[in-house]
């Protein structure tokens, strides 16, 4: 009955790796609405939020090369075992630090600094580790429930987190983080995987190695039409999520409730698509579906700024938030089939870098520009290009198509 989804969760180790990593998502969602909030309740500025939404997810830019081909080197369980130890310790002392009263925003800067670096050098071993639990007629089922996984603890965890909000404050959601985060260290010390042989050279070869990973994906038409589509969108339309507190306050004069209500319609429909996608479990007509997700997004996006009541809005970030996984999940599952196993991770640390590091930047400028045009015009004029991007590459859909689908 469950498809792709059941054959995957057949696997030991992956139906472990997916529990666990489903709770420590949960306080991932949480933890980035207290972090909003705190900064919202500090300043009240869209500036800021860009600012720290930037300093939390920009890292990825900078570590996230240099973390794939760590991750190629030293083994994917080893690298997300020590990194993810160190941020549980970061989130202890972030959460210690609110509940004592002592935080300000400076402070909030820094440590949003620290857990995204700690994230960047996490992540790409973390999404590579999914093709090693699991045989490869079972990975976009398995990358399918990975991703509703990640959406639906993005319906639940803001859910979560603006309750504690209201009734204790943003200081006991990041105290309840870092213990979702401190089960996943131990977790992760139980599972198996069938990781790539490693043959590493002298470390002084590791820049070629990255390198090797830039230039595999540059050559690859394919690959490069993806990274190019998921960049656009990333700047044009992610930004919306990093500044939901403002969304949320000025254009429906909501608290920490509609922020919950706004971030996690985003997460249900995002959840809904993944889970079409699992079960769906093909590959074959992925390149169709990303490209047209693009119109989507864009045409909803604007359709959402448009409206005064907060449930209709809620209803059409769902739909964005569908629309924005079937291009995300239908990219990611598109790159690992097309790519070779020794160069995994250091794609898909080129995919980490464009899929955030575009909202990161994006998220900056967007704060700017919405402290004099308006939050409602800024998100709607980045609909609107999104829509002008599909005119575009709806006219290379069969060409993508060969070129992504061959080996399928």
């Amino acid at each position: 009955m469950l498809g792709g989804i059941g054959r995957a969760l057949s696997h030991r180790d992956y139906c472990l790796y997916w529990s666990s990593n489903g709770v420590n998502t949960i306080g991932r969602w949480m933890y980035r609405i207290a972090v909003g909030w705190l900064t919202w309740e500090l300043t009240e500025s869209t500036v800021w939020l860009g600012i720290v939404a930037f300093a939390e997810t920009f890292p990825l830019v900078i570590f996230s090369v240099i973390a794939g081909a760590l991750a190629d080197r030293v083994g994917y369980i080893r690298i997300t075992f020590l990194a993810q130890t160190a941020t549980a310790l970061v989130a202890v002392a972030f959460a210690a630090v609110t509940l004592t009263g002592w935080i300000n925003i400076e402070l909030v800067l820094l440590f949003t600094l620290l857990i995204g670096s700690l994230e960047a050098l996490t992540t790409p071993a973390r999404i590579a580790l999914v093709h090693a639990l699991v045989p490869k007629q079972d990975l976009a089922a398995a990358i399918g429930l990975q991703s509703a996984t990640f959406n639906g603890c993005r319906f639940i965890g803001p859910a979560i987190a603006s309750v504690i909000i209201a009734f204790a404050g943003s200081g006991a959601v990041l105290a309840a983080v870092a213990g979702t985060f401190v089960q996943f260290c131990f977790v992760i010390t139980i599972i198996r995987a069938d990781e790539p042989e490693r043959n590493p050279g002298p470390w002084r070869d590791l820049m070629r190695e990255m390198g090797d990973g830039i230039r595999y994906s540059m050559d690859h038409i394919g690959i490069r039409f993806l990274f190019v589509m998921l960049g656009v969108t990333g700047f044009l339309i992610r930004p919306i999520i990093e500044l939901m507190p403002a969304f949320s306050a000025e254009v429906f004069d909501s608290g920490s409730a509609g922020f919950g209500i706004l971030v996690s319609a985003i997460g249900l429909g995002a959840m809904i698509s993944c889970l079409w996608i699992g079960v769906r479990g093909q590959t074959t007509g992925l390149t169709r579906l990303v490209i047209h997700s693009l119109l989507v997004q864009g045409a909803v996006l604007i359709l959402s700024t448009l409206t005064g009541y907060i449930w209709l809005a809620a209803a059409f970030l769902a739909i964005v938030g569908f629309a924005m996984l079937v291009g995300g999940v239908g990219s990611q599952t598109l790159i690992q089939n097309a790519v070779e196993a020794n160069v995994r991770a250091r794609v898909i640390s080129l995919f980490i870098v464009i899929s955030w590091g575009t909202p990161a930047i994006g998220a900056l400028i967007a704060g700017w520009v919405a402290d004099f045009a308006g939050l409602a015009v800024t998100i709607a004029a980045g609909g609107a290009m999104t829509v002008a991007l599909w005119f575009w590459a709806s006219r290379l859909v069969h060409v993508m198509e060969r070129d992504l689908e061959a080996s399928i």
